[in-house]
């Protein structure tokens, strides 16, 4: 089992080195997407991040449909529907991603870049994380936003929900329905030339496999039919030994600086998202060194380091609540079929475009 968990970790710290690197290379960026499109009418991002979708959902997909995965072994893909959570916690994250300059796998990247506002970023988001997993704002999570919700007869994944009506079993459904949806996203953002560019094929087909890879990692290689240790099954690596880890940046990023903290503390262990969170960074720095872009760079205003503050708290809240962010939901949650997961990414999208409406206001008034 140790062993099986250190081929686990260290292959997760490779994808989502890859990861860092690609994001670096590429600018691949959600805030960023959405960005153009408002500000400039430029779609060339948002293809390329319409095609990181289609292929992640392509390949889980595939692995499901194989028998290799179960997208109920997920925490996208539970029977209890959050839907109001999903809204919330999304429109909170979109908004907070704009006023912190990006979402969590952004500001891991700009990290390793040099940035030092991402650095108080990443502080700041991974405290209200925690505190809405375990502290103040989780109570009033738990009383609020998470107390609405519809207790569904199967799990929320598409696969599951129409498998009863249909009468097919879920591997053929998450084959057909995964890899239609999968063709349409992949083929629409490549039915133009601006999303067939170099950049926008390696950002795009790049993050989805990684995405892919590490839910084979976390629920094929680190998948125990029984541990010795409890006689059930389990996933190695898995933040949840009852669940498979998917790519995400919110709550790894709090359990990240729980582990810091506590480090000497037996009870504290590396997980898949923990060394995703260095992985990401280490990759993007190296990048940024070898392609001599790495700059240190710190706030000019008040006003930068509010906005940046606010948007963390507003990231590290919202990302807790919706279950996830841009890569979270938007990628590892929607690849998986899950109605939240859609709930929730079309939540982040029109939370950031207010966001992106409210700069633009802001900045009419100042002139």
């Amino acid at each position: 089992m140790a062993a099986l968990g250190h081929q686990v970790l260290w292959a997760a710290f490779g994808l989502s080195f890859v990861f860092g690197a690609i994001a670096q290379r590429t600018h691949f960026c959600t805030m960023g997407a959405i960005a153009d499109i408002v500000n400039m009418g430029d779609w060339a991002r948002m293809r390329m991040w319409v095609l990181a979708i289609g292929v992640a959902m392509l390949g889980f997909n595939l692995m499901v449909g194989m028998g290799l995965l179960d997208a109920g072994k997920t925490i996208y893909a539970a029977p209890k529907l959050l839907w109001l959570s999903n809204l919330v916690g999304g429109a909170m994250f979109g908004f907070g991603m704009v006023l912190a300059s990006g979402c969590g796998s952004k500001t891991l990247v700009r990290l390793g870049a040099g940035n030092l506002k991402s650095l108080v970023v990443f502080v700041v988001m991974g405290v209200a994380a925690f505190a809405t997993l375990k502290g103040i704002t989780a109570v009033l999570r738990v009383n609020t936003v998470d107390a609405v919700a519809i207790t569904l007869p199967t799990g929320q994944d598409l696969p599951s929900l129409l498998a009863p009506t249909l009468g097919a079993s879920k591997q053929k459904l998450a084959l057909v329905i995964g890899g239609l949806l999968g063709l349409v996203l992949v083929g629409w953002a490549l039915l133009r030339a601006e999303g067939r560019s170099f950049d926008a094929l390696l950002g795009g087909v790049g993050s989805g496999l990684v995405i892919a890879g590490i839910w084979w990692v976390g629920g094929v290689l680190g998948h125990v039919a029984e541990d010795p240790n409890t006689l059930e099954e389990a996933f190695v690596g898995a933040t949840s030994a009852a669940r498979m880890d998917g790519l995400s940046f919110v709550s790894p990023v709090a359990y990240t600086l729980d582990w810091l903290m506590f480090f000497s503390d037996k009870s504290k262990v590396l997980t898949i998202g923990i060394v995703s969170v260095f992985g990401v960074a280490i990759g993007s720095g190296v990048w940024a060194l070898l392609s001599r872009n790495f700059r240190w760079e710190g706030f000019g205003r008040v006003e930068d380091v509010a906005n940046h503050l606010v948007g963390a708290v507003l990231m590290g809240v919202g990302g807790v609540v919706a279950l996830g962010c841009t890569i979270g939901q938007g990628l590892s949650g929607v690849s998986t079929l899950s109605i939240g997961s859609f709930i929730a990414l079309a939540a982040i999208v029109a939370g950031a475009v207010g966001a992106l409406r409210y700069q633009m206001w802001r900045m009419e008034q100042m002139i």
